[in-house]
């Protein structure tokens, strides 16, 4: 019996030695805990010779038995230093997996860019804020009186079929334009006023690739005792200089809007051809910007003030049209699809205060 628990626990250290030298820490772990059940548990071959000394003779059986328990402890003692050994392994190669090698470059940060809408708001509302013109916010669910009533386009006035509305209730809408913000601000900021107003706006119409249900625009409002066409004309060629070139040339024709008389239309020479006709320009050799005109009488009786006193002039122009231009895009659509390549390409403008951006409730 001797020489029996001799060789098990030669064979017995022999596995234990080799347990964790392939294999991930999680199978050596499992691997030891086997052995340990096989050698040292309850139905190990060690319980099962204690069990048999009992048939030895009792010359035999005390040597057989201490022999039997020394083994054991000593199998176990090789055990536990071999859990150690395992588990220090097991940490160290975790450590080793987690460490950060300081020497590797850093990973640079996914930098957030401006669409390009808000930097074509930006740039406008820069060139303006260059020639006194402060920014103003206001609402986009708006009444029908500042809508359209205070801006001389009354109920039943044909002229309200200029703008495919959407309609809230019989008083509430989504505002059409921006041009509600000159009632607003005229009914809050005595004259001398010089503001600007950017904002989103809403029309029932078809999405194509110059129209959609949802737009961005910027209105324009000059109010004084002296206050002319010419500075109208004046201040716009300059926006248009800023934005587009020194060397733009701008165009005044006649046209219609109900809350300003004279209306006018304003264009710039094409930028691609010079002024020579192509594509962009529709073979014009002009390029549309926007509809401006001197703030109609009746804007003013509006808002309190006396037209005979008080002149002023209004501008508006779609913030998407000028993005197009500026960036060369050709589907107004193209904005909206949030196609991350397409947005990649635009960067950041220098910074620029945040009232630029969104402007300040008037």
């Amino acid at each position: 019996m001797l020489d029996q628990l001799a060789e098990i626990e030669r064979a017995a250290l022999a596995e234990l030695a080799g347990i964790g030298r392939t294999g991930g820490p999680d199978g050596a772990l499992a691997a030891l805990d086997d052995w340990r059940v096989r050698y040292t548990g309850r139905k190990s071959v060690f319980t099962s010779i204690m069990r048999s000394v009992g048939s030895l003779s009792p010359e035999q059986r005390p040597a057989a038995g201490q022999a039997a328990n020394a083994a054991k402890q000593r199998l176990e003692e090789a055990y536990e230093r071999r859990l150690e050994a395992l588990r220090a392994a097991a940490l160290q190669r975790q450590l080793e997996d987690d460490s950060v090698d300081v020497t590797l470059p850093g990973r640079a940060p996914n930098e957030g860019r401006l669409h390009p809408l808000t930097l074509a708001q930006r740039d406008i509302l820069r060139a303006f804020a260059s020639m006194g013109f402060r920014p103003v916010d206001g609402p986009e669910v708006e009444w029908d009186y500042y809508n359209f009533t205070a801006l001389n386009i009354p109920r039943n006035h044909p002229a309200r079929d200029m703008w495919d509305t959407f309609w809230i209730t019989d008083d509430m809408l989504l505002r059409t334009h921006t041009s509600p913000m000159q009632v607003r601000v005229l009914e809050r900021v005595p004259p001398p006023v010089r503001v600007v107003i950017p904002g989103r706006c809403h029309r029932y119409e078809s999405v194509d690739a110059t129209h959609e249900s949802t737009f961005f625009q910027i209105e324009g409002l000059m109010v004084d005792e002296a206050c002319t066409m010419a500075e109208l004309k004046g201040t716009l060629s300059e926006m248009v200089r800023q934005l587009f070139g020194a060397d733009r040339k701008t165009r005044f024709r006649c046209d219609y809007f109900p809350f300003v008389e004279p209306g006018a239309e304003m264009s710039m020479d094409c930028f691609v051809c010079g002024g020579a006709g192509c594509g962009l320009c529709k073979r014009t050799g002009w390029i549309e910007i926007l509809g401006a005109g001197m703030v109609h009488p009746n804007v003013f009786r509006a808002v309190g003030l006396d037209p005979k006193r008080y002149r002023g002039f209004a501008f508006g122009l779609g913030i998407d049209r000028v993005a197009m231009l500026k960036y060369g895009v050709d589907d107004l659509r193209t904005f909206y699809q949030n196609d991350v390549r397409f947005l990649r390409q635009f960067t950041h403008p220098a910074v620029t205060p945040e009232c630029w951006d969104r402007g300040k409730p008037a």
